[in-house]
């Protein structure tokens, strides 16, 4: 018996070392994946333009340069663009996340009698919608063409978002919200004061999504501020970079151009796009390490339910 018990250890932990082994080299290899084309967008947008179309460029550039930053950072509407968007995404994420959690929280209750027909209300609306023209025009008939809450008020319900945020409220312990009511707290002061803290993981999780979405969306600028340069965005003013850079690259034979100076230095799409890719998501990046404890524990717990 003492033999058998020891060969059946022995061989456990020879599965299970393997198992370790394998694991970690998958891990390892998903992260190289995952990793490498951002370290290569770096690569691309220190190298020199002329250079960089001859290719081969993949984890070091092969010709320093600051020149395609120079280029993006000298158009005079850049940093205006950023100071929106750096708004936008703010205020866009708290009003967002907090009129999606009170609509969680109240579709969370069972003494709330049209909390299935209100859940399904807003689950049709992420499977079918009236499309591009009559969204336009309602927006228009809102009066919200022109103005930053054109921004702002459109996202302020997100489906899913509301989804994770109701399903991590069920999960909380309803002695403790019955605890609040019999001091005497009504519905909103137990939301604020009760829910709210107890919720931070969901809430940070969401606040994630609400923000890149609001960090990176560039469309909505194009379709009802694009005549507007006061309430133009980072992501327009870096897209609208690009389509200038493409256009005189189709029209030129070399692939590149040179800017109105005669001693500029010649940029080309790819180096301006690596160099987009690089400036847009350094924001996003610095956020992401302060909310990343409450990201796995938010989604884990949120998704728990339907």
């Amino acid at each position: 018996m003492r033999k058998g018990n020891t060969s059946r250890l022995r061989n456990s932990s020879t599965g299970d070392r393997a198992f370790d082994t394998i694991n970690m080299i998958f891990m390892l290899c998903l992260m190289i994946v995952t990793i490498y084309p951002f370290v290569n967008m770096i690569a691309v947008s220190f190298n020199n333009a002329n250079d960089a179309i001859r290719g081969g460029i993949y984890l070091w550039p092969r010709v320093w340069t600051l020149d395609n930053y120079k280029y993006i950072f000298g158009e005079s509407d850049i940093y205006h663009a950023t100071l929106i968007s750096a708004l936008r995404t703010v205020i866009g994420t708290v009003v967002s996340v907090f009129c999606t959690a009170m609509l969680a929280y109240t579709v969370s209750r069972q003494e709330f009698v049209l909390r299935k027909f209100v859940t399904m209300f807003f689950v049709f609306t992420m499977y079918f919608s009236g499309g591009l023209i009559p969204g336009y025009l309602l927006i228009r008939d809102l009066g919200l063409i022109g103005s930053f809450w054109v921004y702002i008020i459109p996202g302020v319900i997100g489906v899913f978002n509301m989804i994770v945020i109701r399903s991590f409220i069920e999960g909380l312990p309803e002695g403790i919200l019955e605890s609040a009511r019999i001091d005497g707290a009504g519905e909103f002061t137990t939301f604020i004061r009760v829910v709210l803290p107890l919720t931070i993981p969901a809430m940070a999780t969401v606040s994630l999504f609400v923000a890149v979405g609001q960090w990176n969306s560039w469309f909505d600028v194009f379709l009802y501020n694009s005549s507007n340069k006061e309430l133009s965005t980072l992501q327009y003013e870096l897209m609208k970079i690009l389509q200038t850079s493409t256009t005189s690259a189709t029209s030129s034979a070399s692939d590149a151009y040179q800017s109105a100076e005669s001693n500029a230095t010649a940029v080309t799409p790819t180096s301006i796009r690596a160099t987009m890719t690089i400036i847009a998501s350094v924001p996003i990046l610095m956020v992401y390490p302060f909310l990343q404890k409450y990201f796995v524990q938010g989604m884990t717990i949120g998704g728990v339910k339907g």
